[in-house]
């Protein structure tokens, strides 16, 4: 057998996503980022000294956050500079 012939319309298709909706799939990319590390600075806050939350609700919320907490923490800790807010 052999194999598939990749369709032609594919790389149309490419060209036209980049036009059309790629920046807006990427600036939503980054919201939900955002929102994502501004949830966990809500209930986890305390492991920076940011007391927020009574423990009660972060015990509560800790298994749903345990695969963000080490990304969330060298985010929060890294240092930033004026072009990080721009691009």
């Amino acid at each position: 057998m052999s194999p598939t012939p990749k369709r032609p319309t594919h790389p149309l298709t490419e060209i036209l996503y980049g036009l059309t909706i790629h920046d807006q799939v990427r600036t939503l990319a980054k919201q939900r980022g955002s929102l994502e590390h501004l949830f966990v600075l809500i209930s986890f806050g305390d492991l920076l000294g940011v007391p927020v939350l009574p423990p009660y609700y972060s015990l509560r919320l800790l298994p749903f956050v345990v695969p963000l907490i080490n990304n969330w923490k060298r985010r929060m800790l890294r240092e930033r500079d004026l072009m990080d807010a721009i691009f």
